[in-house]
């Protein structure tokens, strides 16, 4: 059994504070990809680069206290690498790829923070410029003949039950057309299975991922699904059990949690 995690921590420092460390530490996650650890390198405690029985690989952004991913592994990687090869969006941290050479078992686990367009139109134009960059990189995996599973925050909202209140969000960022229909194209076209959804095909509220700090979203659990495990074929057919945690709660988000009946 191979358990994999995807969480925005909405800060690893913020989080550290609110446990997610002593989470993890029982979670009995084989691997988990982080989001948004607005550090730097050097911001990192020793139990943040390699947490009891991990070690870790980090993608920061440039700019201080911003975007910035990662990853923690009970296994160690043949190779890691970092970013999608273009300048403006491998400075804010973006992208970390692990792969393992098992005979027979090639896998690969993708970190990504899809930028979010919610701040200003000029981000929504950035995040439209990522989602045309990434695309072909999508198809390029696909090509790879590896298994892979790409976690992460995809800030997009893939179908009305993805979402509370999405007659509301029509117009804006994170549910616009063109953001859902290019996930559509990501799975239908390319080829990519949403993991989550293959388990729990009709759910909703308890597919949520993220609230808003206003309003009392959380505690009204007026929610959006934008964390995704998305993997190719062979792989997301062996994800047997997937949820989402709430008993505690470390950032705006909440981790993704998908176990597959696979053995690195």
């Amino acid at each position: 059994m191979l358990r994999i995690v995807s969480l925005n921590l909405n800060g690893i420092r913020s989080a550290a504070g609110k446990g997610v460390f002593d989470w993890l530490a029982a979670s009995g996650a084989d691997i988990v990809c982080l989001q948004e650890l607005k550090a730097q390198l050097p911001d990192l405690s020793a139990q943040m680069l390699a947490p009891d029985g991990y070690r870790g690989w980090f993608h920061c952004a440039e700019k201080k206290g911003y975007s910035g991913v990662g990853i923690y592994s009970r296994h160690v990687p043949a190779r890691v690498s970092e970013g999608i090869g273009n300048a403006e969006f491998d400075a804010e941290g973006r992208y970390l790829r692990i792969d393992f050479d098992a005979p027979q078992k090639k896998l690969s686990v993708i970190s990504l923070y899809l930028p979010s367009g919610s701040s200003s139109p000029e981000r929504q134009e950035a995040k439209f410029r990522f989602m045309k960059l990434f695309f072909p990189i999508l198809k390029s995996l696909r090509e790879e003949g590896r298994e892979i599973v790409l976690c992460g925050d995809w800030n997009i909202a893939h179908q009305e039950i993805d979402l509370k209140n999405w007659k509301g969000n029509l117009k804006n960022s994170g549910f616009l057309p063109e953001e859902r229909a290019w996930l559509t194209q990501v799975f239908d076209e390319v080829g990519w299975v949403d993991v989550y959804r293959r388990l729990h095909p009709e759910t909703t509220g308890e597919a949520y991922t993220w609230w808003s700090n206003r309003g009392q979203a959380r505690a009204k659990n007026v929610g959006w699904r934008i964390d995704y495990q998305i993997a190719t074929s062979d792989i997301a057919a062996m994800a047997c059990v997937a949820s989402v945690y709430k008993d505690r709660f470390f950032s705006d988000h909440a981790p993704l949690i998908v176990d597959y009946n696979w053995a690195l």
